[in-house]
């Protein structure tokens, strides 16, 4: 038998998102389905960078990221919510918090162990746990408010289970989960020892009095959470690939030895930079969330003027949107259409979801750009739809 692809690698197919991306350059779109900012990353960090590359910091760092990035790290955890961190013993650098999710359920899944996913769900986490060699058990929140079912939350958890993932803020519903709902997690994973796998990378992107509450500061969730951030979203470096994982040493000790065989380290210079930008004032992150809040309401009104029904998001930079009353097509074949015809490019909701059909009439935006972009957008949509 020539067998060109493993059992695993059969069980999933390529990035939907980056795949819009690459039809929205072949129609010449404008790109709101990929989460990446189209405008300039802060000065302060570039500048970093630069003088590192220049100081010929620009061969191996330690594996589990340079010392002046960790005690950053560890500073800023420290500052925003009192949290310790041991630089030494419970911070892994990781060539962004993509690689940050595989490298920590490669250390702490073995075949046949159960992983919860929340649906609707960022789409590395399910082929991540498939490469784990796991077995993914879906929980969907309950649209349009995106509520957790607890009910079905405490149906999934059972013997098998070894981890849940939690994304908060959301990607992509811009959800933002509530103290009561996070203790209703650990109260979960404390009874049936489960580890929780945390993805914070919008920590700082939040709107309307909303907070952020670290799961790993809830009674008990200290010695079993992984948290995985990064710098991609707060400094507008996505391409830079500088994430983190947070944990007990006994555990980052398994994560640093996967990483380790998977990508050796991040770059060097690169992590110099972010050292830096994370010294930045608390004014530089309610600045960002202002910015993107005002944008958020830009695109918003649009998209409701052109028929689409929207549930505000309280984080992060995404807009699920009901296309429902535009079009009686599926998800896929209305992204297609809005991106060929219309020149906008978004993202179809069955591609965050284990059952197509829970995403078939919705597909996501994404705000993090600039206003002339956002404008252009807008121009096409009105154009078309009348709005």
């Amino acid at each position: 038998m020539n067998r060109r692809q493993s059992r695993k690698a059969r069980q999933f197919e390529e990035s939907v998102i980056r795949g819009m991306t690459r039809l929205c350059r072949q129609y010449d779109g404008v790109n709101l389905s990929q989460g990446f900012p189209d405008f300039p990353a802060p000065a302060l960090i570039k500048e970093a960078a630069k003088q590192a590359i220049d100081a010929e910091i620009n061969q191996y760092a330690i594996t589990w990221g340079t010392a002046n990035l960790r005690r950053a790290i560890a500073a800023k955890q420290a500052c925003f919510y009192g949290w310790r961190v041991d630089p030494e013993t419970e911070i892994t650098v990781t060539c962004g918090a993509t690689e940050g999710m595989i490298a920590t359920l490669l250390a702490v899944i073995d075949p046949g162990d159960e992983v919860i996913i929340i649906a609707p769900f960022y789409e590395n986490y399910g082929p991540d746990v498939i490469l784990a060699d796991a077995v993914p058990r879906y929980v969907s929140l309950e649209a349009p408010d995106w509520r957790l079912p607890e009910e079905k939350l405490a149906a999934a958890f059972n013997e098998r289970t070894r981890a849940i993932i939690i994304n908060t803020p959301h990607n992509p519903t811009g959800k933002v989960f509530s103290r009561e709902e996070l203790e209703t997690i650990a109260r979960l994973c404390r009874q049936w020892d489960v580890l929780a796998i945390t993805d914070e990378i919008y920590e700082h992107i939040l709107y309307d009095g909303h907070h952020h509450y670290p799961l790993a500061l809830l009674d008990g969730m200290a010695e079993r959470t992984v948290t995985v951030n990064g710098i991609s979203k707060t400094y507008s470096v996505t391409g830079w690939r500088i994430g983190y994982c947070l944990a007990p040493a006994a555990i980052t000790d398994g994560i640093r030895k996967v990483h380790d065989f998977l990508t050796v380290g991040a770059p060097a210079p690169l992590q110099e930079g972010a050292a830096v930008m994370m010294g930045v004032a608390d004014e530089y992150y309610k600045e960002l969330a202002a910015v993107y809040a005002e944008k958020r309401d830009f695109l918003l009104e649009v998209l409701r003027a052109a028929g689409f029904q929207c549930t505000t998001p309280a984080g992060a930079y995404y807009i699920m949107a009901d296309f429902s009353d535009l079009s009686g097509g599926d998800d896929v074949s209305f992204a297609k259409w809005l991106v060929r015809e219309v020149g906008v490019a978004t993202v179809p909701g069955s591609s965050f979801f284990p059952q197509r059909e829970l995403g078939h009439s919705q597909v996501r935006f994404c705000f993090c750009k600039t206003e002339a972009t956002l404008e252009q957008a807008a121009a096409r949509l009105r154009r078309q739809f009348g709005s």
